[in-house]
């Protein structure tokens, strides 16, 4: 079973920084799990909500903010975090990407697409692309709530692995997946059952199920064998991963 660190070590640092990522990959973590949004200049940005405003010192949309004017904003999660770790900047999907080809050449980055609430056009383009540029085809997932978007993304490069976000029960969901040529059904850990995992495994589709934080659910779908639990506290998943069965 392998961890991601869900937007970095989210529990213990603020999200979707470089400093949470990094603290992540200090903990064990074999992959992250991030957001990207698009800026009104149409730049990839890690950010988990459409708004600034929950994590950072702005107001407002991302897509209504250009990508200098983001830069200049602190998403330290002040509310949570009251400064603890000092100004922490939104990085770019670039930023992020040039610092896992050059320093963190061992993890995997789950690249969330959010356009189900708000639909970016042509961010898979975009987002895809810059990929390539970096030649990480092969260490990068993309997924999205929007399931037009992953068939899109796949259409586009058919050589990255994608997973369909679910947030809710879905019976078949392996067939489903298969017969969509997508890798990967990403559920979230309410909604799943063991029959969901059968189901996916008898389908050649990959488990990774989010949001797992507690011991006793991280060892459970360790026992129903998903490929990866996506976890706040990477620290944790990754000492349960390593126990050995009794």
């Amino acid at each position: 079973m392998k961890i991601f660190g869900h937007r970095g070590f989210s529990g213990e640092y603020p999200e979707n920084t470089m400093l949470a990522f990094r603290k992540a990959v200090e903990a064990g973590a074999d992959g992250i799990e991030l957001d990207v949004q698009l800026t009104k200049d149409l730049v990839p940005v890690i950010m988990h909500d459409e708004l600034v405003d929950r994590t950072s010192s702005g107001t407002g949309y991302i897509r209504d903010f250009i990508c200098e004017e983001i830069e200049q904003l602190d998403c330290s999660y002040p509310d949570r975090f009251q400064g603890k770790y000092g100004v922490q900047k939104i990085p770019t999907l670039e930023e992020y990407l040039v610092w896992m080809k050059e320093e963190a050449v061992n993890i995997v980055t789950n690249i969330e697409l959010k356009n189900n609430i708000y639909y970016y056009g042509g961010m898979e383009k975009k987002v895809i692309e810059m990929v390539r540029r970096y030649g990480l085809e092969k260490r990068i997932i993309l997924s999205s709530f929007n399931g037009a978007s992953v068939v899109e993304c796949k259409r586009k490069d058919d050589s990255i692995e994608c997973g369909f976000l679910v947030g809710r029960y879905l019976e078949n969901a392996g067939v489903y997946a298969r017969m969509c040529g997508v890798e990967y059904y990403h559920p979230n850990l309410e909604f799943l059952t063991e029959q969901h995992v059968k189901n996916c495994s008898e389908n050649g589709v990959g488990v990774n199920v989010y949001t797992v934080n507690e011991e006793e659910d991280m060892r459970r779908m360790k026992k129903w064998g998903v490929n990866t639990i996506i976890t706040n506290f990477p620290d944790r998943g990754r000492r349960i991963a390593d126990e050995r069965c009794v």
